[in-house]
C-alpha cells in the first residue's frame, strides 16, 4: 500500500498552464516591453539590484543586450527571471494580462487542498510571477491554496540537489513529496533526490513520455494517487 504524498510540488508551463502561453504571450510581452521598463524603473533598488546581477553574470555587456539575448535562448537564468516578473506584474495590474491555466487544474488544486494536501510551486520563472499567474486566473485568485512557491534562487531545475533542498524547507521525507513536471530532466533530478515524481503529458503541448508515470492531467494524478477520496480515506493506494 502506498500513501498519497504529504505534499505536491508543481511546475508550470506544460504542467499547469499551456506551453503557448508562457511562449506566445507571456514571454513577447516582456520582450517587448523590456527597453522602456529599463528606462523607466531602471533606478528603482528591484530594478537596479537585478541589473547589477547581470553585469556581474555578463560583464562587459550592456545589460539591455544581455537581456534581450537570453530571452531569445530561453536562458534560466535569476535575474532575467525576476525582472520578467516585475514586468509582467505591470501586464497583470492594467489588465493587459491574465493567466491561463489547463481547466482541470483548479478543481485538482482545491480537492487536493481540502484533502490535506500541501501544495507548493517550482518554477523557473520567479516567485513573483508565479503567484501573477495563479493570482490572476479565469477560476480567481489561487494564491491562497499554496503553502510556498520556489524558484531557482533554491537551484537549478535538472539538479537533484534543488530538490533536496525543497525537500528540507517543507520539512518532509523527500519520499513523501510528489513532484508534477512535463520535462523529463526535472523529473529524473527530482527522482534522484529521492521524490516521487509524475510527467504530464498533454496532448496539447506535445510532450513525450520519458520513462516516468505519466498522466494526462491532474484528474489522471488524481485517480493514481487516491487523492479524489484522500479526505474520506488518508491511505489508499497509489500508482507512484
Amino acid at each position: 500500500m502506498t500513501a498519497p504524498p504529504a505534499a505536491i510540488v508543481t511546475d508550470i508551463e506544460g504542467t499547469t498552464s499551456p506551453i503557448s502561453f508562457v511562449h506566445d504571450v507571456l514571454f513577447p510581452y516582456a520582450r517587448a516591453r523590456l527597453p522602456a521598463f529599463l528606462a523607466e524603473r531602471g533606478a528603482e533598488p528591484e530594478v537596479a539590484a537585478a541589473l547589477a546581477e547581470v553585469q556581474a553574470l555578463a560583464p562587459g555587456q550592456a545589460p539591455r543586450d544581455a537581456l534581450l539575448g537570453w530571452m531569445d535562448a530561453d536562458a534560466k537564468i535569476t535575474p532575467l527571471k525576476s525582472l520578467q516578473g516585475l514586468i509582467w506584474a505591470e501586464g497583470f495590474a492594467s489588465g493587459a494580462l491574465h493567466g491561463e491555466l489547463y481547466p482541470d487544474v483548479a478543481p485538482a488544486l482545491r480537492r487536493w487542498r481540502a484533502a490535506g494536501v500541501r501544495l507548493y510551486v517550482y518554477s523557473s520563472g520567479s516567485v513573483s510571477a508565479q503567484k501573477l499567474l495563479f493570482g490572476h486566473t479565469p477560476d480567481g485568485d489561487l494564491t491562497g491554496l499554496f503553502s510556498g512557491f520556489f524558484d531557482t534562487r533554491v537551484g537549478a531545475k535538472r539538479e537533484a540537489a534543488s530538490y533536496a533542498a525543497i525537500a528540507q524547507a517543507l520539512q518532509l521525507p523527500a519520499s513523501e513529496i510528489l513532484f508534477l513536471s512535463d520535462v523529463a530532466a526535472e523529473l529524473d533530478a527530482a527522482a534522484e533526490a529521492g521524490l516521487r515524481v509524475c510527467q504530464l503529458v498533454r496532448p496539447q503541448d506535445g510532450t513525450e513520455a520519458a520513462g516516468h508515470h505519466v498522466a494526462a492531467d491532474f484528474d489522471a494524478v488524481s485517480d493514481a494517487l487516491g487523492l479524489v477520496s484522500r479526505a474520506i480515506s488518508s491511505r489508499k493506494s497509489g500508482s507512484f
